[in-house]
């Protein structure tokens, strides 16, 4: 029985892992030059900077389970001192509002030495980099997937570890039925529409300043700022998340000197010279987003497997990503919570005990 992952981003590479310690017969692949999917982590010197994801919990078993077994190092998010606020006129105040993200934690090394970690765990043979499926056939021995080089794989069985819109621009022959394709097309990619912004200094300033590098924005472009700072020396950081619209903040010059200019308002003249400025807008990334994810979100979504993605050809099509996971959808903690459930889906009941250990 092999199994065809698509997508090498958190919850396939978990799946890959998980299908590796039971000795199943798997291909992983990733459309991306890299794994890690929204994962991605720059490096500065010895600074990372984590432009996908950044945080986990408490209350996270499946996350710090994996951590704690591949010997990576968590840390808390720094939040000592005052938080900054901006008005809508770009007035600053210090001390108002609470750290939001206090308690979260962050992964030395950045959130990719998790996936990489994972990644280099498998054997070569089981993993591929730059395979785009651009369609999807039902055959009488399972499924034939086809690559965007025209290249065809065969496998008993598929799983899409991928957004469920950005699987929906795959052709399946047959059709998937129109209530299949319609759920997966109204499921809102977490993530996509935003763009984050990292910007890289040689000393935490604004940490002998008194303040945390946590900040509030109603003038923008950044609506939320915080310390992206290693756990130990630097270089330091500070990253936000720009609240302008995609369709606004299409011209990369001029969101770059806003964004010194607000930096330079809530941190002062230092924070108007970084060592460098990293922009990541996640809604112009195709394997990432498609316009109807351009749409604000205004509350987190209510994520799980809906009825109409369960049970296709026969068993042979199965949903993972953390936009399908029941209890912790849109957080890293989801995209292991959906590979564990595929896992089971296959008929893998252990596989909650063997990924913990």
């Amino acid at each position: 029985m092999t199994t065809l992952v698509i997508g090498g981003g958190l919850s396939g590479l978990a799946l890959a892992e998980m299908l590796e310690a039971r000795g199943r017969d798997y291909l992983m692949i990733e459309a991306r030059d890299h794994f890690g999917g929204r994962i991605m982590t720059e490096f500065h010197g010895a600074g990372y900077l984590d432009m996908g994801p950044a945080w986990f919990w408490p209350g996270q078993p499946r996350i710090v389970a994996l951590i704690d077994r591949l010997g990576l190092q968590r840390f808390e998010q720094f939040t000592n001192g005052l938080l900054t606020f901006e008005d809508e006129q770009g007035r600053v105040e210090r001390g108002r509002g609470f750290a939001s993200m206090q308690g979260s934690w962050r992964l030395s090394g950045g959130m990719a030495a998790l996936t990489q970690a994972i990644a280099e765990g498998l054997p070569e043979n089981r993993k591929r980099l730059g395979a785009q499926v651009v369609q999807l056939c039902r055959t009488k021995q399972g499924v034939r997937a086809t690559l965007s080089n025209g290249e065809l794989l065969e496998a008993d069985e598929v799983v899409l570890a991928m957004p469920p819109r950005i699987a929906a621009k795959i052709t399946y022959i047959p059709a998937l039925p129109d209530l299949t394709l319609s759920a997966m097309q109204s499921v809102p990619t977490w993530m996509a529409g935003q763009a984050k912004a990292v910007a890289v200094y040689e000393t935490p300033f604004w940490r002998a300043d008194g303040l945390s590098g946590d900040a509030m924005s109603c003038c923008g472009p950044m609506v939320e700022v915080h310390d992206a700072s290693p756990a130990r020396g630097g270089p330091f950081g500070l990253f936000g998340f720009i609240g302008v619209p995609p369709r606004e903040r299409q011209d990369e010059q001029v969101l770059r000197k806003q964004l010194l200019a607000q930096l330079e308002r809530l941190f002062g003249k230092k924070a108007a010279e970084p060592l460098k400025l990293y922009v990541k807008d996640w809604a112009i990334d195709p394997l990432t987003a498609t316009p109807a994810d351009h749409a604000p979100l205004y509350a987190h979504p209510t994520y799980t497997l809906p009825k109409a993605m369960q049970n296709l050809w026969n068993g042979k099509l199965h949903f993972a990503g953390t936009e399908v996971a029941p209890q912790f959808g849109g957080y890293l903690e989801g995209a292991l919570e959906a590979a564990e459930n595929v896992m089971e889906g296959l008929g893998m009941r252990t596989a909650r005990d063997a990924y913990a250990n």
